[in-house]
């Protein structure tokens, strides 16, 4: 009687186990770790809209030209975001990261000595490069390491704690600022912490898995995962890890381009995130950044103003948590393009209320566009990198980004004459408009809940 070959057991690829993992005490330190970057980022963007508002009185003579200090800073992302995603799928997420949070630190704190706007231009300018780096390389960086099952969520928790940083930028804003004709210095000097986060990030976060066997870098990934699935509680697997890397000889891999975003089965999905993200930038900041000047300009006293910013930047925190729920059971499609719509009713809102001076309509539809239009933000950054494979998501996540940072740059210039055109209500219309053109190219976007990232 001829036996029956038995065939030997492949374990799955370092990638699949971590994609089955339990969400660990690695996995919150991770979580943590990034997000409290991702925080200090929230707090850098959101200082300047109350920084602005101080320098429309205390650098009157020059009030013209401050709309350019937001826009510099919003050029300085858009370039930051393409460069940063590119370079992270050459050095690591980790190491970009890093780099990125100490160059827009050491920046924001220089600004902080700026004696006039072309200074303050210059400087917000670089602080945009490194930001603008950060994000989309942190968010890749969880991504990667998440489990498949709950990714959505723990990517649209990292981008909570850019709620956390908002908050903090208006309690600056409300606290430090209005004290003296210098205290949005103090403020900027606050902001100069990411500089020393930086040290402990590059120390303590594991490169991306999917990185180090793109590069080669076998025995490096193994321990990577061995740590995760050892604070799990997982055993070693018993079977010999496949990995397609280790099949063959690893040269140069192929460098990443903005060309091969357009591959095929991926312009369709390249187009529809560039639109979501050019439409979100340019409603959130465009709101967003002149928003202390706005109710300002309607009246409300620059202390008071700050007061009810900070009220409608609390709304943010139970957005995000609406949104990181919703995105596992409605999937990523639906989520984004629902919140991308609430916000637009939102805005709608808050244009008639800012301009009718109703205090209770301000922090309401104020509110609520906070909740709606943070909560889109939150799935979208989980959305994007889970498009590309490995080889490209830092290129695809960082171009993504950088698309809609130069809508970011055209936002704050377009408020004075839209203003000037018909106030708040026209302004706010026009952004409930460009939100419904978002949650309709969100609708074309492939639904990947619950899959594995490419390779």
């Amino acid at each position: 009687m001829t036996p029956v070959p038995t065939s030997t057991p492949v374990a799955p690829t370092r990638s699949e186990r971590l994609d089955e993992l339990p969400f660990t005490s690695k996995h919150r330190r991770l979580l943590a770790g990034s997000g409290i970057g991702w925080a200090l980022d929230a707090l850098d963007v959101g200082l300047l809209s109350f920084v602005i508002a101080q320098l429309m009185t205390v650098w009157s003579d020059q009030a013209g030209q401050l709309a350019w200090v937001a826009s510099a800073g919003f050029a300085g992302m858009a370039i930051g975001a393409a460069l940063g995603g590119s370079l992270a799928d050459r050095m690591g997420r980790k190491t970009v990261f890093a780099l990125t949070l100490l160059l827009y630190g050491l920046a924001t704190g220089l600004s902080a000595l700026s004696w006039s706007v072309a200074v303050l231009l210059v400087l917000r300018f670089v602080v945009g490069l490194g930001l603008g780096s950060e994000l989309p390389v942190a968010s890749t960086l969880v991504s990667e390491f998440s489990p498949r099952r709950i990714r959505g969520r723990v990517v649209v928790l990292l981008e909570a704690f850019w709620a956390v940083g908002s908050i903090a930028a208006a309690l600056v804003g409300y606290l430090v600022i209005p004290t003296s004709d210098d205290g949005w210095r103090w403020a900027l000097l606050i902001g100069a912490a990411p500089a020393l986060y930086a040290v402990f990030v590059r120390l303590r976060m594991p490169e991306s898995v999917r990185f180090l066997e793109s590069r080669g870098r076998h025995d490096e990934a193994e321990r990577t995962v061995r740590a995760f699935e050892e604070a799990a509680g997982v055993a070693a697997p018993t079977a010999p890890t496949a990995t397609r890397g280790e099949a063959r000889v690893v040269d140069e891999p192929a460098r990443a381009s903005v060309g091969r975003l357009f591959g095929a089965g991926m312009t369709r999905r390249t187009v529809a995130i560039w639109v979501v993200w050019f439409m979100t930038n340019f409603s959130y900041y465009g709101a967003f950044v002149w928003l202390p000047s706005l109710l300002v300009a309607a009246g409300f006293p620059l202390v008071r103003s700050f007061e009810y910013v900070l009220v409608i930047t609390l709304a943010q925190l139970p957005g995000y948590a609406a949104s990181a729920w919703l995105i596992e059971r409605w999937g990523r499609r639906g989520t984004l393009a629902t919140f991308l719509l609430g916000s637009a009713v939102a805005a709608s809102f808050f244009g008639f209320g800012a301009v009718s001076g109703s205090v209770a309509q301000i922090l309401v539809a104020g509110m609520a566009l906070s909740f709606f239009n943070l909560g889109a933000w939150g799935a979208l950054y989980a959305v994007t990198p889970e498009l590309y494979p490995t080889a490209l998501r830092g290129t695809g996540a960082g171009w993504a980004a950088g698309v809609g940072r130069i809508a970011s740059i055209a936002a704050p210039l377009s408020v004075p004459p839209l203003i000037a055109l018909g106030g708040p209500p026209t302004l706010f219309v026009v952004f409930g408009a460009v939100f419904v053109v978002g949650a309709v190219a969100a609708t074309l976007l492939p639904e990947l809940r619950g899959t594995r990232l490419a390779e």
